[in-house]
């Protein structure tokens, strides 16, 4: 069976950051980022058990961008929370808050 995903709003507006500042570095990257993330939230749907990092929270990088989904797999309800899309260039203060 495959998980449900739910997507915090902090991810959402990750999610929203990267693809805008994407779009203004050229035209419409930002539709190649979006899809690079659906696809990472595909994959995770048929196979969630990722490293954990820390704190319960696994991660998975996406292809050909500098980002890693952050996420949380609860197995007894076979959801999945996306809990950040963190650009790893970035400072890494923002996950502490």
């Amino acid at each position: 069976m495959a998980y449900r995903i739910k997507i915090e709003s902090e991810a959402s507006r990750d999610i929203q950051e990267g693809i805008d500042w994407y779009n203004e570095q050229q035209a419409n990257p930002g539709r190649k980022f979006h899809s690079a993330v659906k696809n990472a939230i595909a994959q995770l749907m048929v196979n969630p058990f990722y490293q954990i990092r820390y704190d319960e929270v696994r991660c998975l990088p996406l292809k050909k961008f500098p980002f890693m989904v952050h996420f949380t797999v609860d197995e007894v309800q076979k959801l999945i929370v996306i809990r950040a899309v963190f650009n790893t260039v970035r400072d890494d203060d923002k996950l502490k808050t």
